[in-house]
């Protein structure tokens, strides 16, 4: 059974749609776009790994540079939620750039102690080679789509993206929020 998916009247061209094993062992076809997004988004992020790795950089570490580069003076704190890494593993993060003097932090605390961080010279020059490398991903992986189809996509991925951030955290069954702590 061929599955279109539709985000507040929004839906895939059929072309685009995905065609989803609706029998009664299979996903839903929800569960299915969800297994999908997963999936090229782990797919994407190997292809950044493997373009990123010669330059010494990992994603993480790529995402947190991108993040300084168009919010210096940010915090860890904010890094972390940003790159989508736990305040302890930006921590580890920032700590590894700032001995590869790719970062600098502020002497000076700021609220809740945390200092602000900013590239280096080397940092950008860094990054300028990392984008050669990666900044093309997007473009392969959306080359055989219509512009269109691209800005359509896009607006049911930022559909389900607000739906799932506006969504309440529910409990799991053993009563355990899936929420998770600040």
């Amino acid at each position: 059974m061929l599955a279109c998916f539709s985000v507040n009247s929004l839906t895939l061209s059929s072309d685009l749609c995905q065609t989803i094993d609706m029998s009664d062992d299979g996903p839903t076809p929800a569960e299915g776009l969800a297994l999908l997004i997963k999936e090229t988004q782990a797919v994407l992020h190997q292809r950044m790994d493997e373009r990123l790795r010669p330059l010494g950089l990992s994603v993480p570490q790529y995402a947190c540079l991108q993040t300084l580069r168009t919010r210096p003076g940010i915090t860890g704190s904010e890094l972390a939620r940003r790159v989508f890494v736990s305040r302890q593993s930006m921590n580890v993060l920032i700590q590894g750039l700032e001995k590869r003097g790719l970062i600098e932090r502020s002497d000076q605390p700021g609220p809740r102690r945390e200092r602000a961080t900013v590239l280096t010279s080397a940092a950008r020059d860094l990054l300028d080679q990392a984008q050669v490398r990666v900044g093309g991903l997007a473009e392969s992986m959306t080359g055989d789509l219509a512009t269109d189809d691209v800005a359509h996509l896009s607006a049911l991925l930022t559909a389900c993206r607000d739906a799932l951030l506006a969504a309440a955290p529910s409990s799991t069954p053993s009563g355990t929020s899936t929420g998770t702590a600040r």
